[in-house]
């Protein structure tokens, strides 16, 4: 009972371990795991020859006194964790006969017996040859832990079955550990351990076929009713059935049959093989089996680009180039070039939106002689300049917003944008307030200058983040020292720049630059 209890405690550890492994964060070779589904369920029935093996048994290939073939059906649902491992749940039904004319005289057979196990399975051939060779052929070995019920009954020989000596479950035989009540019967159950081992070949997405070879190892000497050891006489003496522990082991029988599996699952397919002799997987198809399937290869290798591959789609991909015109104002007048349509009007000139240059005292007497509507209140451009560091109006540009004035006090369907920018020779935020100033001195201006409505004036101040030119030359610092008045619409309520430039927001620290102010400008 020790040996028993053993091998009890190593099979459920064993198949403990497998089940944790399965459970456990997936390694490269468990990939099945993933979006590419594997049916991993399987069911198999056995048809298959029985041999009892034991004291009532002459040990050899032929049959004995009395005994006959015997057969046995094995129906097995399987299910696979992972390529190499699996579990099944195993169902036996079937007989046993067997006898020995030396010391027993004596044949036995049980009828009808049924054995339930739990096996653990590992599949060697994907160990021994690898996924791709051998393909479609599967190579288990298995061990289990179960119970087998049986009713053996033994009759001495040459009686024709008229003499029964003994048979389980009765006054001279001593009882187990539990029994069954079936059609007026007792059934013995006794602890069983089958290993085994069985190939098997893909013939179709659906079916495999194989061979199984099982040895159940029972725990007791009790299938054949005997034990061994009885002596060198022909019969047996007086307590030869009473199932003392004797010279010779406990009693197995074995299966040898022909399976056929069943697998379950949704869309079932199998590999197939290219031109080139590899086999091919496409998930796409359908569901591989994990009996025969390494998740890894339902995976496309990643693509590697050589240089010319990643060159090749660089140039492909490669934007158009830029008219550099449109970052260029060579007039100053806050039309860029590409769609400057007078690409050289005079400093501080006012200009239409394609840079055209305009007199404003005329473009105002045109329009209240035209009397316009407040839909054609054309867009006008103007720059006025500052100082280094300074938000003063100087006096070239207050005659320009002197324009501005009249030309908003006779047209009230009009308003002005005025848009503050500076050079880059200071800190963000020193150059947002900088630009903020010099944008609220012009609108002062317009304000003390007779301007009747105040609230038709927007400013807008950027800092650095508009500049017209350079950065790095005098000139092009000049140029970005400047406040920009534009005449718009009053129905055109938008921003005068894209979204992302937000009024008054200084724009993030560039990573190195320090927090203090660069020199002031």
């Amino acid at each position: 009972m020790k040996k028993v209890n053993f091998l009890s405690t190593l099979f459920f550890v064993s198949f403990a371990f497998t089940k944790i492994n399965a459970q456990a964060p997936a390694p490269k070779s468990a990939g099945y795991e993933g979006p590419n589904k594997l049916n991993t369920w399987a069911l198999t029935i056995t048809p298959a020859l029985t041999q009892f093996y034991g004291d009532l048994r002459q040990h050899d290939f032929k049959l004995g006194p009395e005994e006959r073939i015997t057969g046995g059906l094995g129906l097995a649902l399987h299910k696979q964790i992972s390529p190499i491992f699996g579990a099944s749940l195993n169902f036996w039904t079937g007989n046993l006969n067997g006898s020995k004319q030396r010391i027993y005289n004596a044949h036995f057979e049980t009828k009808g017996f049924l054995q339930t196990s739990l096996n653990a399975h590992a599949n060697l051939k994907p160990i021994l040859f690898g996924y791709d060779k051998l393909k479609r052929w599967k190579w288990d070995v298995y061990a289990g832990y179960g119970y087998m019920w049986f009713n053996s009954r033994v009759y001495r020989l040459g009686t024709n079955k008229a003499t029964e000596l003994i048979r389980t479950n009765t006054n001279r035989s001593s009882k187990t550990a539990g029994e069954w009540e079936r059609d007026g019967s007792s059934y013995t159950r006794e602890i069983v351990i089958p290993i085994g081992s069985a190939i098997h070949f893909e013939a179709s997405p659906r079916i495999d076929i194989g061979i199984d070879f099982t040895l159940n190892h029972v725990n007791t000497e009790k299938l054949d009713v005997t034990y061994g050891g009885g002596g060198g006489e022909q019969y047996a003496r007086q307590d030869i059935w009473t199932f003392k522990k004797g010279d010779s082991k406990q009693d197995k029988w074995g299966s040898f049959g022909l399976s056929v599996t069943y697998k379950i699952g949704k869309g079932a397919v199998m590999a197939k093989k290219d031109s080139k002799g590899n086999w091919v997987h496409d998930p796409a198809k359908g569901r591989y089996h994990l009996r025969y399937t390494n998740p890894l290869a339902l995976i496309p290798p990643p693509y590697n680009p050589t240089l010319n591959d990643a060159d090749s789609i660089a140039k492909a991909n490669m934007p158009k180039p830029v008219d550099p015109r449109l970052f260029t104002d060579s007039d100053g007048d806050g039309v860029a070039d590409l769609f400057d349509k007078e690409p050289s009007t005079p400093a501080n000139s006012i200009v239409s939106g394609g840079g055209v240059a305009m007199d404003l005292d005329k473009y105002v007497k045109d329009i209240i002689a035209r009397n316009l509507p407040k839909e054609e209140c054309e867009a006008m451009f103007g720059n006025i300049e500052f100082d280094t560091d300074k938000a003063i109006v100087k006096d070239p540009s207050q005659q320009i917003l002197r324009q501005v004035v009249d030309l908003l006090n006779l047209r009230p369907n009009c308003r002005a944008i005025i848009v503050g920018h500076t050079d880059a020779r200071a800190s963000d935020n020193y150059n947002i307030q900088l630009s903020k100033r010099r944008v609220e001195a012009a609108k002062r201006f317009l304000i003390r200058n007779g301007l009747q409505d105040p609230s038709r004036i927007t400013v807008e101040y950027y800092g650095e983040l508009r500049p017209l030119a350079d950065n790095k030359s005098v000139e092009g610092m000049s140029r970005n020292r400047r406040v920009e008045v534009r005449i718009l619409p009053m129905s055109d309520l938008r921003s005068t720049y894209p979204a992302g430039f937000r009024t008054g927001k200084k724009k993030d620290q560039e990573p190195g630059k320090p927090a203090r102010e660069r020199r002031q400008r």
